[in-house]
């Protein structure tokens, strides 16, 4: 039998121990056991709490299908995009979306990001107070147009950005609602609605945009509209889940990393410094956009994400009746695992809370106990490109800025559907003479 945690109460279960610091009660779980069961109200999962169970349900795909509460709430505004979409439409999807992010389009992509990190870097002056959350997920999205969407306006883009962040907020709050209560006129069931509203009619207009005009742009939406198998095209509706999938994810992770890693060498002024002394000589040298020679910086990355996984919890359900790890699961059992409570297991990271990007030294990240960006046929199809403009940016701000928290704005996680930094306020010094902020758009 899967052990449940004590302390559930009648009819809430677990939820106010979750509702109260998810992020505590996930890490509570493995003293139970490898497979734990938990009911947050109306919902019954099991938790998986082992690295190597947690790769069989990745792996598994078939039988350990997207679905679940969260992935249901994230359908509500994303649809069946690449994401969120059942194993049967998984393998199509991802050929229509892979050329987009093959080595060589990376390449040409990494120009537009450092020049958007120029551009950012360009924008602050000595001593000013940032927001980086607010910041860094407007320079993210701005990259985004510039390199998948080139046809979305970046007029009015900073409200498109709040519009998403409003929805991977609403639906994580959503997700363990009874759906009749998301009908209900609040406040907040109207926020919602309008941002899904806003959003859909922009993607909507910019799709039949491109397919009115179907020449090749070089980005993933003119990809999108060619993509031809066997004579079956994709349909507007198609075409507009994928946009709105992958530019949700792709902005709200690449902020997310970077600003928590923005937020880890503040309070690591050493390994700061050792990184500001690699992007001054590999900045002097390097090709805009490459990121060549920036080993130290792409590790402090994936360290943040090690330590920050965007995708904290994370949601599959049964198609069939199954074993794991030696229990019987019935179909249609909601599963859950979590990287942030992998990630912050001694087992598997000695020290698991410290930061410590040298621990990634000699360490293939997809053969090790690392899983921030999935892995299995549904490891995320964006890995690179993230990992990419993270790194640009990281290295293009440090090079430039020393950045030191506000006293008495504390740092938050916000777990949402990704694990957001709350607003993180920065001072920004100045290091450097300012140099070119890049061609404006």
């Amino acid at each position: 039998m899967i052990p449940r945690p004590p302390g559930a109460l009648p009819v809430l279960g677990h939820l106010v121990p979750f509702l109260r610091d998810p992020l505590v009660f996930l890490r509570s779980l493995p003293r139970h056991g490898d497979l734990v069961r938990i009911r947050l109200g109306p919902v019954t999962a099991v938790v998986v709490c082992d690295l190597e169970l947690t790769r069989q349900v990745l792996r598994e795909d078939r039988v350990f299908d997207k679905g679940g509460f969260l992935f249901e709430r994230i359908r509500d505004f994303a649809g069946n995009g690449l994401v969120t979409c059942p194993h049967a439409d998984h393998r199509r999807q991802r050929r229509y979306v892979q050329p987009a992010f093959r080595t060589e389009r990376i390449g040409q992509y990494a120009e537009v990001m450092a020049r958007e990190a120029r551009r950012l870097t360009g924008s602050w002056h000595d001593g000013q107070e940032v927001d980086l959350t607010a910041e860094l997920s407007l320079t993210a999205g701005r990259s985004l147009v510039a390199t998948l969407f080139t046809q979305l306006p970046f007029t009015g883009l900073r409200e498109t950005v709040e519009d998403f962040v409003l929805l991977i907020g609403g639906s994580y709050r959503r997700m363990l609602l009874p759906h009749r209560f998301n009908r209900i006129p609040l406040p907040a069931n109207r926020r919602y609605d309008g941002a899904r509203s806003r959003l859909t009619r922009l993607v909507d207009e910019v799709v039949t945009a491109y397919r009115a005009d179907p020449d090749d742009r070089g980005d993933l939406v003119s990809m999108l509209v060619a993509a031809d198998e066997n004579g079956h095209m994709l349909t507007g509706a198609e075409i507009t889940d994928q946009v709105m999938t992958i530019f949700a994810a792709g902005f709200d992770t690449i902020a997310n990393s970077t600003v928590w890693a923005l937020h880890l060498l503040a309070r690591h002024p050493r390994i700061a410094d050792r990184v500001r002394a690699e992007a001054d000589t590999v900045g002097a040298a390097a090709a805009p956009g490459s990121v060549e020679g920036l080993e130290l910086t792409g590790r402090v990355i994936r360290e943040a994400v090690r330590l920050y996984s965007p995708g904290w919890l994370l949601t599959r359900v049964t198609t069939t009746d199954t074993d794991l790890g030696g229990h019987h699961l019935p179909q249609d059992t909601a599963v859950v695992y979590s990287p942030y409570l992998l990630h912050r297991q001694s087992r598997y990271f000695p020290e698991p809370d410290r930061f410590d990007p040298d621990r990634w030294l000699g360490i293939h990240p997809q053969r090790g106990p690392f899983i921030g960006f999935g892995a299995g046929p549904r490891r995320c199809v964006g890995e690179q490109f993230g990992l990419t403009e993270s790194t640009l940016l990281l290295a293009t701000i440090m090079r430039t800025w020393q950045l030191d928290h506000v006293p008495g704005r504390p740092v938050r996680e916000v777990p949402l559907a990704t694990l957001r930094p709350g607003p993180v306020w920065m001072r920004a010094t100045r290091r450097h003479a300012p140099g070119p902020t890049g061609a404006a758009r």
